[in-house]
């Protein structure tokens, strides 16, 4: 159980309570009434951990990165990693998956329109707990209310980074209100959030030890904006490469993070301990249950191999391009997929043999393709995995100063960062060693739309990628962590390349349509170009 969000439910209980005790004194009309409850308007003061527990409702949509059709869909999907072939026991789902692969979606597509609707809802619950602070009816002093308040702030400027990145022009909504919002462009949604982070992240706290996390310090914050910066020049057409180093120097000058020593601990169950974490969405089996993602993503038969306590549906495998993407002595390749013969955890029978082979996105069977083990998976684990989503690692921050320097022509000491990176994934330091030359250079992916025999089909677009080896560097370090839709957009490769059966469809598709509902209720809402 992650003791962070049993502190948050139990205490936004007690707060609640509290607040219904100061209510029903309020309310009463009787003035000589006597009151049981030490607690009154005037004297309920708020400890730092009920502070905590007002911004919790703020937080909690995050949860939904990692569940049903959520951000992980959104951002996985649509790429050209994970694959939900048509499969023995269905994954057919009307086409949802095969549309999301193709790149073919409609204004009616679940993925996108999930991440829409958590968006608003965390924006919506920052706004309402903000109006709350600044109309006095949340009794917490003016310095606390400063610190909450730019810390719900910086919460809404990672739904709007979010928004940003995957509709773009949508609504800037700052206050509480039943007033419909007008659209913004793309622009200024971008400037909205580099404002607010630049105005909060001197008032927010540089602590970074249990305390905080789960929750946007300043280092979290600064990564977020390094993040904005980096794909700037795709938001708004202009780059940012100075100001993703100015960040991340200061999140890697404060010393207040560091590579874990094992790649497997930062995705482990108990990952709040990782030292690499900067900002993470926490899970629990009962406080915060949201994550389902495994289960999509694993076999039926699973179950007995890792003595799960559910059944796993048996959708989602790897791409066998990536795979073969990766280098000899990575053990990152290990480490995030499972391959070959898998043995029941009791008799030791060997139940299927997984294979880097899919012949078509139409039909798939079981055992044909790799599937995703990143996440620790324990003995009788459930439908809900309590690993906390690791947002912004600091692996992530030494990433973005790398890509920045690469760009800004200093190749050999961005290969002196991917190095250090890749130290604790290689057994022999000399395999690990690249040149700035080797990231300049092209990616090592085989891009092409594949024939059912795994051979390419329709080679598309075979020009080299520019950067492309550090592309595939990205790939490795953060396969499965809802961000590469957003990396192969900034690197020309979303709307370009073919890969496994998908072929480009259109520049328009770097942002996905908004939803029909939300146009018919919203007439101040303009649907994206192209759809």
């Amino acid at each position: 159980m992650k003791r962070f969000i049993t502190f948050m439910n139990e205490h936004f209980r007690q707060l609640f309570i509290g607040a219904c005790l100061v209510m029903s004194v309020t309310s009463c009309t009787n003035l000589d009434e006597e009151v049981f409850s030490e607690i009154t308007e005037d004297s309920f003061v708020p400890a730092d951990e009920d502070i905590v527990a007002l911004t919790a409702s703020a937080y909690t949509p995050l949860r939904y990165i990692m569940g049903w059709q959520g951000l992980f869909d959104v951002q996985e999907e649509s790429a050209d990693i994970f694959v939900t072939p048509t499969r023995p026991n269905g994954w057919d789902d009307g086409g949802t998956y095969k549309r999301m692969h193709r790149h073919t979606w409609n204004d009616v597509q679940w993925q996108p329109r999930n991440t829409w609707l958590t968006c608003f809802n965390g924006i919506n619950s920052a706004n309402r707990v903000i109006s709350q602070i600044e109309s006095g009816s949340l009794p917490i002093s003016e310095e606390q209310a400063a610190s909450v308040i730019a810390e719900l702030r910086g919460v809404r400027a990672v739904y709007y980074s979010i928004l940003l990145d995957t509709h773009g022009n949508v609504p800037i909504i700052k206050n509480f209100s039943d007033e419909v919002p007008t659209q913004a462009s793309r622009s200024e949604v971008y400037n909205f959030i580099i404002s607010e982070l630049n105005e909060v992240i001197p008032m927010l706290t540089e602590t970074a030890d249990q305390t905080t996390y789960g929750r946007l310090n300043k280092w979290g914050a600064l990564a977020l904006q390094a993040r904005v910066y980096l794909n700037a020049e795709v938001y708004v057409g202009t780059a940012e490469w100075d100001k993703v180093i100015s960040n991340t120097d200061q999140i890697i000058n404060s010393g207040a993070y560091m590579l874990d020593d094992n790649y497997r601990d930062v995705f482990s169950t108990d990952n709040q301990n990782s030292p690499e974490i900067l900002f993470s969405v926490p899970y629990d089996r009962l406080y915060g249950p949201e994550w389902n993602q495994h289960m999509k993503q694993l076999l039926p038969s699973t179950r007995d191999v890792l003595n799960m306590e559910a059944q796993p549906w048996g959708g989602s495998s790897a791409n066998p391009q990536f795979i073969d993407s990766y280098q000899d002595g990575d053990k990152r390749l290990a480490d995030s997929w499972f391959m070959g013969e898998q043995r029941d955890a009791d008799t030791g029978e060997v139940l299927y043999t997984l294979v880097n082979y899919m012949p078509s996105i139409t039909g798939c069977e079981f055992y044909e393709g790799l599937r995703f083990r990143k996440y620790e998976i324990l003995p009788g684990t459930n439908a809900s995995l309590p690993v906390d989503f690791p947002y912004f690692r600091y692996a992530d921050v030494l990433m973005m100063k790398a890509e920045a320097l690469l760009r800004t022509g200093n190749a050999d000491e961005a290969a002196m960062i991917v190095t250090e990176v890749r130290e604790r994934s290689f057994d022999d330091p000399e395999a690990a060693t690249v040149t700035g030359a080797e990231l300049m250079g092209d990616s090592l992916w085989q891009y092409g739309t594949l024939a059912e025999d795994g051979s390419i089909a329709e080679p598309g677009d075979q020009s080299p990628v520019q950067y492309g080896r550090f592309l595939d560097e990205l790939g490795w370090e953060f396969v499965g962590e809802a961000r590469r839709r957003t990396d192969i957009i900034r690197f020309g490769v979303y709307s370009t390349k073919n890969w496994y059966n998908h072929t480009p469809q259109g520049e328009y598709t770097k942002l996905f349509p908004i939803g029909l509902e939300e146009l018919n209720t919203n007439t101040n809402l303009t649907q994206n170009p192209g759809y």
